[in-house]
């Protein structure tokens, strides 16, 4: 501190009281102290060291979830009689646990820190995967989907509270973008991965040999343990301690953050925190779209196999013919993320690729042919894909405060996980081959989530005019200034991005 105090730096502690929810260009009393070249310096050191690790623990994460689709292809379903609705009920049961582990585990995270608990969990799901390769029977798959949902359960909404601690809102649905995108990245190397996991010739001892579908899970899992052991050695627990920052860097990277959310990160999630997410509007919003979006994007991650078997091509083709079409909705996620960013808009991306989407399932629907039916999967990855990312930064971003936000992405991925059990039952075995009314359920979604894109703008356009001619402005009347710091984003002075 010493060197920054030789700048003229002010402390947190000698900052003084701020009301101001938003950073504003003109007519803040209290600006930055750094030049825009520094501060792009900073931003660009924090993405060499927490992108590639929490892009590539969000893979493993999502690889581990998705493989008991590529599993089923290569004879799962026949060595544990998972006839009728058995891979359904498996299937179901890990959303059912995940979606109960988000909210708690973002509070824990943000009370015991990243650095370690983010690793921890991606060790944990590893290592059920493991297990998953020795099950003998139905009851024991579901068992171990159960843990899986438990660990996994934290991780994404981890992971987004955790770039939100390092990035303004500006930036944030670019790199919540890049991470997500390894959903898709991961549906594509998981295809190429099982397929050549799968041809492994059986080994290990008597009664526990592992061959086709137990080595996807054994390698996977052992893989993912791996890497989430060697994270601690680059994750940083807060911008302050982060190994590649200077003095002056560590203090720009947090201090910004301080100035725009107004707020310090090392504050406890308490009541309040937890009150004011569950009454902001626009997380309902962002967690209805999220779970429309999720019937897509987990229906085709653990289905796409099966889709495409039903369409002709054998079961290590079909892994195979999985790869570009991940690879092309990576791509666009990750591109969405950036001209979002630069725009400062979030709602009119995401029903514009709506459109892809809805024509992606018509032609599944209504189409016929199997190179018609292979090009229809492309839309509607690629009309899908970045809607993840899209809803879950822009709840992140209309959140006050690093507890709110601890708060805000848990509750908006709780809610959205419904809609990977949904996604479960959508493709039911006696469905297909053409499964129609799976088709039109997702069909259904993308309408649902034009309509909440459209209304998530109009109601930001609208809270923001409002604000603006002072509308709001009665919500200050009466209070102490740390009640007004308190108030979040129902601050008069706190603006929307629609």
């Amino acid at each position: 501190m010493a060197a920054i105090r030789s700048l003229h730096e002010k402390s947190d502690s000698e900052q003084p009281d701020a009301v101001v929810l938003e950073t504003k260009s003109e007519g803040s009393s209290e600006g930055p102290s750094w030049t825009t070249e520094e501060e792009t310096a900073v931003r660009r050191k924090l993405d060499w060291q927490l992108v590639p690790i929490v892009t590539v623990l969000y893979l493993l994460c999502f690889l581990d979830r998705i493989n008991i689709g590529n599993a089923r292809i290569q004879g799962m379903e026949h060595d544990l009689d998972l006839y009728g609705y058995r891979f359904n009920i498996a299937t179901s049961i890990f959303y059912i646990v995940y979606l109960t582990v988000e909210v708690p585990s973002n509070i824990l995270l943000k009370h015991v820190g990243p650095r370690f608990y983010l690793p921890g969990l991606v060790v944990g799901f590893g290592a059920v995967s493991v297990a998953t390769a020795f099950v003998k029977t139905f009851d024991q798959l579901c068992a171990v989907r159960a843990l899986l949902g438990i660990f996994e359960g934290g991780t994404m909404p981890g992971l987004a509270f955790f770039l939100s601690s390092f990035y303004k809102r500006e930036e944030l649905y670019f790199r919540v973008g890049i991470y997500v995108s390894a959903a898709s990245t991961a549906g594509a190397f998981g295809g190429l991965l099982a397929a050549g996991l799968s041809q492994i010739p059986e080994w290990g001892i008597a009664g526990s040999k592992l061959h086709t579908w137990r080595n996807i899970f054994f390698f996977e899992g052992l893989i993912t343990i791996i890497v989430a052991m060697l994270a601690p050695l680059i994750l940083p627990q807060t911008p302050e301690t982060s190994r590649v920052l200077t003095d002056r860097e560590k203090w720009i990277a947090a201090e910004r953050l301080r100035l725009e959310h107004k707020a310090q990160s090392n504050e406890k999630v308490q009541m309040r925190h937890v009150k004011l997410a569950l009454m902001n509007i626009n997380n309902y919003i962002c967690a209805a779209g999220f779970f429309a979006i999720n019937i897509t994007v987990q229906g085709l991650s653990v289905f796409m196999p099966t889709i495409l078997k039903e369409l002709g091509y054998e079961s290590l083709m079909a892994q195979y013919y999985t790869v570009p079409v991940y690879a092309a909705a990576s791509i666009i996620a990750i591109a969405v993320g950036l001209i979002s960013d630069k725009t400062r808009m979030r709602g009119i991306y995401l029903a514009l690729f709506t459109f892809l989407g809805m024509a992606g399932f018509a032609m599944l629907r209504w189409g016929s042919g199997s190179q018609v039916k292979y090009a229809a999967v492309y839309l509607c990855a690629v009309g899908a894909f970045p809607g993840g990312p899209g809803f879950l930064s822009w709840g992140l971003n209309n959140a006050s405060g690093p507890a709110v936000r601890a708060v805000t992405g848990g509750w908006i991925v709780t809610l959205g996980t419904m809609g990977g059990i949904l996604a479960v039952w959508a493709y039911l075995p006696n469905d297909g081959p053409s499964f129609p009314i799976g088709h039109t359920i997702n069909f259904s979604a993308q309408v649902f989530v034009l309509f909440l894109s459209a209304f998530g703008i109009f109601y930001c356009v609208r809270e923001n005019r409002i604000r603006a001619r002072g509308g709001r402005d009665s919500r200050l009347v009466g209070l102490t200034e740390e009640e007004k710091s308190d108030l979040g984003y129902r601050h008069p002075d706190f603006r929307y991005i629609s």
